[in-house]
This record gives C-alpha cells, sequence and structure tokens, in this order.
C-alpha cells in the first residue's frame, strides 16, 4: 500500500538527509555533490536548485541538526528544578542526544579538527547562548547554597568533553575495553561513571 503523501520524503528531505550522512562519515571537504545527487537520484543541477552551493547544503546539515539539539535543551529544562536534580537531568537528555544522533558527534568533530573553517562564527554565536545559560544556572544554583563551590565554565567543558570524546573516539576504545564501547550495556556504565564524577564534585 502506497504511503500517505504526507509520509513521502521531499526531494529536499531527500538531499539533507544523504548529506548528513556523506559530511558526518567524509567531512566538508571530501564530500562532493554529484556523489551526493547520485545516492539521492537526481542530477547536480537539481540539487543545486535547492542548494546554491556546498557550503549552503552544509550549513542546513549543520543547522538543522542544532536545531534538534536546541529542543532536547529546552525539553531538559521547561520545568522547574534546582540543584544536582536539574544538572543531572540536562546531562542525561545530552548522552540520550549524542548516543541517538551518531552523526551530530561527527560533525562537531569535524569542525573541531578543521578548525571550524566553514561555520565557525556561527556555530560560536549557536553555542555560545548556550554555555552562559548553563554556567548561570550552575552559579546561581552555587550561591544560593544548593550546588557545591566549582568553576561552573571549567565543569560544563568538563561535562562536554567526557560526554562528546567517548563517542566519537568510540571506535579507538574497542581494544582497550574488550567490547564494543556503544554496546547499551557499555554507554550504560560510561553515562553512570560521568555522572558520578560531576556528582561528587558538585552535589551536596
Amino acid at each position: 500500500m502506497a504511503l500517505p503523501s504526507s509520509d513521502v520524503p521531499s526531494t529536499k528531505d531527500l538531499i539533507l538527509e544523504v548529506a548528513r550522512h556523506r559530511f558526518a562519515e567524509h567531512g566538508y571537504a571530501s564530500t562532493r555533490l554529484t556523489e551526493i545527487a547520485e545516492e539521492v537520484g537526481i542530477r547536480r543541477p537539481s540539487l543545486l536548485h535547492h542548494f546554491s552551493s556546498k557550503e549552503a547544503l552544509y550549513r542546513a546539515v549543520v543547522f538543522d541538526s542544532f536545531a534538534d539539539w536546541l529542543d532536547l535543551v529546552d525539553a531538559a529544562i521547561d520545568e522547574t528544578r534546582t540543584g544536582w536534580e536539574q544538572v543531572e537531568r540536562v546531562l542525561q537528555a545530552a548522552f540520550t542526544f549524542f548516543e541517538e544522533h551518531p552523526e551530530f558527534v561527527r560533525f562537531v568533530r569535524w569542525e573541531a579538527l578543521t578548525g571550524g573553517s566553514v561555520l565557525k562564527d556561527e556555530m560560536a554565536v549557536m553555542i555560545r547562548p548556550l554555555f552562559e545559560r548553563g554556567a548561570a544556572f550552575l552559579e546561581r544554583e552555587m550561591d544560593a547554597g544548593r550546588l557545591r563551590r566549582y568553576d561552573a565554565r571549567q565543569l560544563l567543558l568538563t561535562g562536554y568533553g567526557a560526554v562528546l570524546s567517548y563517542l566519537s573516539d568510540a571506535p579507538l576504545m574497542t581494544g582497550l575495553l574488550d567490547t564494543d564501547p556503544l554496546s547499551p550495556a557499555a554507554l550504560a556504565a560510561r553515562r553512570e561513571h560521568v555522572l558520578d564524577v560531576l556528582r561528587t564534585a558538585i552535589a551536596l
């Protein structure tokens, strides 16, 4: 039975999906628009009808991914919570998002490896408000005596690195762990370890 028309992805959606896979796997420089078009089943001029250049397509892919991340953060803080309860809620949400969006992790890593050559300024504009918002929350909770005093910005950087680096470097860890580092059990163990480290640092 044919799918309802609303469930059939548009050509633009297919381009974004294929481009997301290819940019995540090969990075910006090594991805070719012709290859994306061929995988979608169209010609390069048709792709350029939707996205005027490779940079425009890459920007759309990355911004879509960041929009998903911003939605998750908003959902994680939509209820008033204080102290460690809120910190843990956001960390759990971050772990879940990164585990379910491995391509997002690769985007971030590619940007880091290339020095943010494509979207450095735009990504800074998107990320900075979240960073400042998180630091302000931590400092407010510390001032209120609900969290142990700590350098809020360094704590955020530590949490970010602990979550992202494990997932991005997972292929290198198989020999260290003698198991699949991305298996549900390994991910759960890593998640609990990071939470425990940060809980020890700031929870009362």
